[in-house]
């Protein structure tokens, strides 16, 4: 492996079988031609950037990647064979319970597809229907059997807490049932209400209010449930079980002990997004994908036709390029860091960003120390537990 070759990789897949109430993501729910003519462009996009591509971790996400079809999938897989990008460490594709297939799984799975991300979001029929879910309670548990039969061993299961109409009970309920299932990782996200979307629209409309002291019961209730069915939390809204191994040199754990990151990364942490939180590069591929190469941000269109059209004329399809000034780069990855329980080691973060967080952010420390939502100590600063529900506006400070 070259020093410069990226380890990571993004895919966006933009197809929904239809759009859900909640969601500001680019996606779309399309005719299977246009399907196909992603599909093509996207393996034209693979052949562009694998020259500088050697991935450790590769995530799949969307929209919904497992609306794709068995050949739509084999013409990606064996794509990514022939240009030598399969055998990641993790290996991560987004399925909505809906769309698993015995087949389609078995098919992931040989090409070294090692991790799955379910997007269960709630397992109370009339919460999945206001959501906009098309799958039901029943297909979870299904799905789950499924992907446990065609050999996965490693199953984030997603949810989402302070939706619209979730009681207490409601969400006390679903956690019983989500930890019971038995995946190595679950995580939790509370409600957002983004512009444009029909959630947002219906809040807007008095049709519903927001609770945030109940939100805030609703994210202790998890940190609970989570910890005592043996899950640790390792960011806001992420938690993974930890697997000791017979060999501490193949532990993720002492490894990431050893490289300054944190003494307590769970082996089932999901990789992939501890490199974005720690500030490391990515290729985006896919349409509204990001990527952060050599110190350059860049964005492809968020447009599936247009994406398509530029890749036919043998073009990357991005549509926004941008070099932040290293402090600025630097700040970023300060804030985005702190959404992890351990913080920032100082000598990590002066290594990745070439920074020195105590004099740089001296005062914003002090201010989240005053607040109780920050704590530092001879090694490292991070944020408290109350701190971490406050994590967006403790980034803001960073971000000046």
């Amino acid at each position: 492996m070259n020093s410069t070759d990226i380890t990571s990789l993004y895919v966006h897949v933009p197809f929904c079988a239809q759009k859900c109430s909640y969601c500001a993501f680019f996606s779309e729910a399309s005719s299977g031609e246009l399907i196909q003519r992603y599909v093509q462009a996207l393996g034209r996009e693979l052949e562009l950037v694998a020259d500088s591509l050697r991935p450790r971790t590769i995530f799949f996400g969307g929209g919904t990647p497992s609306i794709l079809n068995l050949r739509q999938w084999e013409f990606l897989l064996e794509t990514m064979h022939r240009l030598k990008l399969t055998g990641a460490e993790e290996w991560t594709v987004e399925c909505n319970p809906a769309t698993v297939s015995l087949d389609k799984a078995r098919l992931l799975r040989s090409y070294g597809v090692n991790r799955i991300s379910m997007g269960v979001q709630s397992l109370d029929e009339n919460l999945l229907d206001r959501l906009g879910r098309i799958h039901s309670r029943e297909m979870v548990f299904k799905s789950y059997d499924i992907l446990r039969a065609a050999g996965f061993e490693n199953i984030n299961v997603d949810l989402m807490f302070a939706i619209p109409g979730q009681t207490m009970a409601i969400w006390q309920s679903t956690l019983t049932e989500a930890v019971a299932l038995g995946s190595e990782h679950l995580s939790s996200y509370e409600v957002i209400y983004e512009e444009d979307t029909p959630l947002y629209e219906r809040l807007h409309a008095q049709e519903f209010d927001v609770d945030e002291d109940l939100a805030c019961d609703m994210y202790e209730e998890l940190i609970a449930r989570s910890g005592a069915a043996g899950f640790r939390q390792y960011e806001i809204a992420n938690f993974a079980k930890h697997r000791p191994v017979a060999d501490p040199t193949a532990d993720k754990e002492a490894a990431a002990e050893e490289s300054g990151m944190t003494r307590i990364l769970p082996s089932q942490a999901c990789q992939h997004n501890v490199n974005y939180w720690r500030g490391g590069q990515y290729h985006g591929l896919g349409p509204s994908a990001a990527g952060y190469v050599g110190g350059v941000r860049t964005k492809n269109w968020s447009n599936t036709e247009m994406y398509c059209s530029r890749l036919e004329q043998g073009q990357r399809a991005v549509e926004t390029t941008e070099q932040l000034e290293p402090l600025a780069r630097a700040a970023e990855t300060a804030a985005f860091g702190l959404r992890m329980n351990i913080g920032w080691p100082f000598q990590q973060f002066r290594r990745i960003t070439g920074w020195d967080m105590r004099p740089e952010w001296s005062v914003e420390m002090d201010q989240l120390i005053t607040r109780g939502w920050g704590r530092a100590d001879a090694d490292r600063f991070q944020l408290t537990p109350a701190g971490l529900r406050f994590a967006d506006a403790a980034a803001e400070m960073f971000l000046r």
